[in-house]
């Protein structure tokens, strides 16, 4: 192996993935990975052999000089990409006038104006809408669930299987997966959890319209044995779940929660943390729930809003909103004024460039290709998703659907030590998720597929 020339940023933004130390991690790395694992919690965990150096688009460059292609994108923060030149130049332009005014204290217009561009562009059911702003998709889903609650004046919340909102104490709790949340109780109550419509793993023999009518139904039986429904203040779910396996919910299921919610006076939330800005095919998975008349009460919405600066939103139509009383949310660094400046300039370059549609295609590329291995390789077991976000869930046997997260464990330290960094998710950690930034090119993505390919072939088993 040889090694590269230094790059310019602008250069690396349009590099293939290339490894050209002997191992991963290299030297350098190696000695940062040596330092973290001293000086920070262990429970943050990372299985990535990668210290970053510099970025660009959809390429990551190590402190040894290897180029990665990111599947990852920050786990859906960098729908962009790596610093995309409009951002960087409006986060320069703004750090020349301020940093920071928090809202309670000084108006800063750059927070007016993305509330305003919030206003036009969300999908939330009522014309007059307003948003504000906090600092991640937790505070977001902590906000949008205290307006409900505030507008309802009731305590209750329905969630759902395999749902991810979080790590505070509140979406620690609204989270499905309790591994996340052992030796941390106790936990706000008010919290009631049913059935997610996952339809490849619907209940036995059910075709998927009798699988979404059984979804539905469990809704109904929670106001019998879970709350009632006059104590219910949202229905929260993310139309895509994230790490619960890239699981989006069918369109039927989602006209029918809208139509409960609007019977019993509930606020429908959508969790548009890791969905939301291009990543679906359009600017928000709830655009496509505006289209078939269902859309939501309340979005919140975080990640890929700022272009890697941590800023997140809550939005309601304007009767919503004015429900909560004077001082009950804020806080220090909500709306911080350079990441609203990023947000302007990433919500920019989304119709610039045409992001939701390249979001499509990436996804639909992607998507066939892994069709044709699910036809050569018993392992997997389903391809699912929406837009530019596609889960590929992995399985030991077909008839009975067993998880296979060692496999899926093995591909991403294959694809890394290759150039490709992928990361897994589901309730059972054997689905591996497509987040690549959506600038990334069609040789990027040829080449990431090539990897894959490579990794599934090396390990995993031919159909007869």
């Amino acid at each position: 192996m040889t090694g590269t020339t230094s790059l310019t940023e602008t250069e690396l933004r349009y590099q293939l993935p290339e490894i050209i130390t002997m191992a991963l991690p290299g030297e350098k790395a190696a000695a940062i990975l040596a330092r973290r694992s001293e000086a920070i919690p262990p429970s943050l965990t990372c299985v990535y052999p990668v210290a970053i150096a510099k970025a660009e688009g959809a390429i990551i460059e190590d402190v040894d000089g290897n180029r990665f292609l990111d599947w990852v994108g920050g786990v859906g923060v960098l729908n962009i990409g790596h610093r995309h030149p409009k951002v960087v130049e409006a986060v320069k332009k703004q750090e020349n006038d301020y940093f920071h005014a928090m809202i309670n204290i000084l108006t800063s217009e750059k927070y007016i104006a993305l509330a305003e561009k919030m206003n036009e562009i969300v999908p939330v059911k009522g014309f007059k809408k307003r948003t504000f702003f906090a600092n991640s998709g937790a505070e977001a889903i902590e906000n949008g669930v205290k307006v409900a609650r505030a507008y309802t004046k009731r305590p209750n919340v329905i969630v759902f299987s395999g749902a991810f909102h979080g790590r505070t104490l509140l979406t620690t709790h609204m989270t499905a997966k309790k591994a996340n949340s052992v030796g941390l109780g106790p936990f706000p109550d008010g919290i009631f959890r049913v059935d997610y419509p996952n339809l490849y793993r619907k209940p036995a023999y059910y075709t998927d319209e009798e699988a979404v009518a059984y979804y539905i139904e469990r809704i109904k039986r929670a106001f019998d044995e879970l709350t009632p429904a006059n104590q219910v203040a949202a229905i929260v779910f993310e139309p895509v779940q994230g790490e619960g396996g890239f699981i989006p919910a069918p369109i039927e299921w989602v006209k029918a929660v809208r139509q409960i919610c609007d019977e019993n006076g509930i606020m429908m939330m959508t969790d548009e943390v890791q969905t939301g800005f291009g990543r679906t095919g359009k600017l928000f998975a709830s655009s496509y729930y505006e289209e078939a008349g269902c859309a939501p009460d309340i979005l919140c919405t975080a990640k890929s809003i700022a272009g890697g600066f941590p800023l997140s939103a809550i939005v309601a139509r304007d009767e919503i909103v004015k429900g909560i009383g004077g001082g009950l949310i804020g806080g220090t660094f909500g709306g911080n004024s350079v990441s609203c400046a990023a947000a302007l300039a990433t919500i920019q370059v989304i119709e610039d460039e045409n992001l939701c549609e390249r979001s499509l295609e990436l996804g639909a590329a992607y998507t066939a290709r892994v069709e044709e291995w699910q036809q050569q390789y018993k392992e997997i077991g389903d391809v699912r998703g929406l837009g530019g976000m596609i889960g590929v869930e992995f399985i030991k046997d077909r008839l009975t659907k067993e998880p296979a997260p060692e496999l899926v464990n093995a591909l991403i330290q294959h694809c890394v030590q290759n150039g490709l960094i992928i990361e897994n998710a589901g309730t059972y950690g054997n689905v591996v998720r497509f987040l690549a930034p959506l600038v990334m090119t069609d040789e990027q993505l040829e080449a990431g597929l090539a990897i894959f390919e490579n990794a599934i072939d090396a390990l995993c088993t031919k159909l007869a």
